[in-house]
């Protein structure tokens, strides 16, 4: 299996960060099989979306309606409503699967892969490309 890590720098801001260029060009040439995309952190997720057209901020919307960022969590330490970035691995999970043909990602037309990291307290993320061919 391939595996690549690639590091993220979100800053200090809540942020949707478009990875769908850097899988791409892992899996390029590589044939036929499955890209594993995976971030190791307890308050970050990977999800396929649209982006550039609003879905971006939409959904750090809907996860602000569905875990309101306020104090009644148990977990407290970090910024303002930092448990309800804990909760998130929970709604957008850590990883996904894309299927890949004659070495391109099988997405849909408006399809992207990012990176969802609502977490301000840390600025540097990880991700994990594997690739097994099939």
């Amino acid at each position: 299996m391939k595996t690549e890590i690639i590091t993220l720098r979100t800053g200090n801001r809540r942020a949707v960060v478009d990875i769908t260029r850097e899988a791409g060009e892992f899996v390029s040439g590589e044939g036929d099989g499955l890209l594993n995309v995976f971030t190791p952190h307890a308050t970050a997720g990977i999800a396929i979306i649209e982006t550039g057209a609003g879905s971006d901020n939409d959904l750090m919307d809907v996860l602000d309606d569905l875990v309101p960022r306020h104090d009644r969590y148990h977990h407290r330490h970090g910024s303002p409503g930092h448990g309800a970035d804990h909760v998130l691995p929970g709604i957008v999970a850590p990883s996904t699967v894309v299927p890949v043909i004659d070495g391109r990602l099988l997405l849909g037309t408006w399809q992207s892969i990012v990176l969802v990291d609502p977490n301000v307290d840390n600025p540097n993320r990880q991700v994990r490309f594997s690739f097994a061919a099939g």
